[in-house]
């Protein structure tokens, strides 16, 4: 996708340390099955004018979550244009005082338990 949208330079981020060390060359790869996966990402890397591999801790990467459970609920549209999603990170949490709960009705995560 980011080729298509013509990106020139990439930040990449990720909570695998073993795999961002790997994709920077810190780290070689030693499993045959992911020899093919990390080379191709080499020759993807190659096509952007700088390419950056971060490393986000799992304890720090809840907009991740919170971006990979909106994804998860959005149908994908297809060849239909994707427009730009803007998200804002406030200073201070926010919080909710109300919570209301439906008496005999199966929690939102019991089919995927």
């Amino acid at each position: 996708m980011a080729i298509n949208q013509d990106v020139e330079e990439l930040i990449i981020m990720g909570d695998s340390d073993l795999i961002i060390r790997q994709d920077q060359g810190e780290w070689e790869t030693q499993d045959v099955k992911l020899i093919p996966y990390r080379q191709h990402v080499e020759d993807l890397s190659k096509r952007f004018k700088s390419v950056e591999f971060r490393y986000i801790p799992w304890l720090h990467n809840e907009l991740f979550d919170a971006l990979a459970t909106l994804a998860s609920m959005l149908p994908y549209p297809g060849n239909v244009h994707i427009y730009l999603l803007e998200i804002q990170i406030r200073e201070r949490h926010g919080y909710c005082s109300i919570v209301e709960i439906e008496p005999d009705v199966q929690p939102w995560y019991h089919d995927i338990k």
